[in-house]
């Protein structure tokens, strides 16, 4: 009997899949490591993964 295997998640076309970098603030905190941030994809909100469209039916 044939498996059929699920279709991959879509990739977010705004971030191609990184959804979160590491972003350098410039200097360096008292133990010597680099001060950075975390930004996110807006349009995944940081999971790489968009959501399918929902079709919308035409009401009678």
């Amino acid at each position: 009997m044939a498996h059929h295997t699920p279709p991959p998640p879509r990739i977010c076309p705004a971030c191609d899949g990184f959804a979160s970098v590491a972003i350098t603030l410039g200097g360096r905190d008292h133990h010597g490591n680099l001060r950075t941030i975390t930004a996110h994809c807006p349009a995944c909100q940081g999971t790489g993964i968009a959501r399918r469209a929902r079709r919308q039916g035409v009401n009678v």
